[in-house]
């Protein structure tokens, strides 16, 4: 009995195969075709590490904006960037209980997964093997320059290797996605300027691919500690009366609110150089009330520092509140956390693999 023709075609093609395999740059050039561009209006990027429940700074200077960005941009990527926590020593155990804790605060705080893609970096591999690549185009003298190095080493008297590199990790996280916004403080400007020279570099060398992302600059004002308000807050500070977790209870808000730091002047004023404390409470009372600063003074008209307090207390545990309980809902379901980072992964590599390929053809690895 013959052969359907359907069948004797898939015959013939097997065996050209099998005699005449495709070339590797035929492969690749194929792999390459499905490279996606970020849609108009652009792509977003941001990360943020896995320390566990995030603090009133991090909500105000980060998290706040990202789920405000979720209106503004067609494409956007949130991750939780487990590879950069550990230039640091880390728990296994403990950071695997940061990531979901992290997953638990970020979905409680309005992260969208179906507006943003929310997912776990070192589950993409090709974070790491673009930032090998990229540091193969990176001179030692630029990184040593970068306020992260500068910072963290002096603190520990040397660093790591992977402390050295971290920049460029930061900038294989944007490229990788051909980002064009990526949202920082200030302080992470010369970062983000590394990925831009990063990303001019490549192209020259190797022909136009990455775009240059931009700064999305926060109009947030810093939030200081509140027991050293020349410094910023901080989950590391060894001063727990230092910073407010947007897990914290109403009692324990209060608590640190009213031992915050202020002066010996009773007036609430606004001058964040003679009267940093004072000026500090102003901010979270502005940030966490949604009004400005010229208005929480107008609040705090005929009040001393110490009854100022108070209103600053009420306007925190007021927004805080449903963020906290949704927290706790969220931490006692694991599957639900895992089930939302693995889509994510799944999302983010479908964006990251055809770049990559197109990468490793350009560079001559196939």
């Amino acid at each position: 009995m013959s052969l359907p023709v359907r069948t004797k075609l898939k015959h013939v093609l097997s065996f050209i195969h099998k005699f005449h395999p495709p070339q590797r740059s035929q492969l690749c050039a194929a792999a390459c075709a499905d490279s996606k561009e970020p849609p108009g209006g652009g792509r977003v990027f941001s990360g943020i590490q896995p320390t566990g429940v995030p603090h009133l700074g991090n909500y105000l200077g980060a998290l706040e904006n990202w789920v405000a960005l979720q209106n503004q941009y067609p494409s956007i990527l949130y991750s939780i960037v487990d590879l950069h926590s550990i230039t640091q020593p880390q728990d296994p155990a403990q950071l695997r209980g940061n990531i979901l804790d992290m997953t638990a605060s970020l979905l409680a705080c309005g992260v969208d997964p179906e507006r943003a893609i929310l997912f776990q970096q070192s589950q993409v591999s090709e974070h790491a093997e673009l930032s090998w690549i990229l540091g193969c185009l990176t001179s030692m003298p630029r990184l040593r320059h970068l306020p992260q190095w500068k910072m963290k080493s002096k603190l520990k008297n040397e660093g790591s290797v992977g402390l050295f590199t971290y920049p460029v990790l930061q900038a294989a996280d944007i490229l990788l996605y051909k980002s064009t916004h990526v949202p920082v403080g200030e302080d992470q400007i010369q970062h983000l300027e590394l990925a831009q020279d990063l990303a001019r570099i490549f192209n020259n060398r190797y022909g136009n691919l990455f775009p240059e992302p931009s700064a999305l600059l926060s109009s947030t004002r810093k939030v200081k500690s509140l027991r050293d308000p020349s410094a910023k807050m901080s989950k590391s500070d060894p001063q727990a009366m230092a910073t407010i977790n947007i897990t914290d209870s109403p009692d324990d808000i209060a608590l640190k609110v009213r031992r915050a730091v202020t002066d010996f002047t009773s007036e609430v004023t606004f001058d964040p150089e003679t009267r940093p404390g004072v000026s500090n409470l102003v901010t979270i009372h502005a940030a966490m009330a949604m009004i400005n600063v010229e208005e929480a003074l107008s609040q705090a008209r005929g009040l001393d520092t110490g009854a100022y307090k108070k209103l600053v207390t009420e306007a925190v545990v007021q927004r805080l509140t449903p963020i906290r309980e949704e927290i706790e809902r969220l931490r006692s379901d694991h599957a639900h956390l895992e089930g939302v980072l693995a889509q994510g992964t799944r999302r983010a590599r479908e964006l990251a693999a055809p770049v990559l390929r197109e990468v490793r053809q350009r560079v001559g690895f196939c």
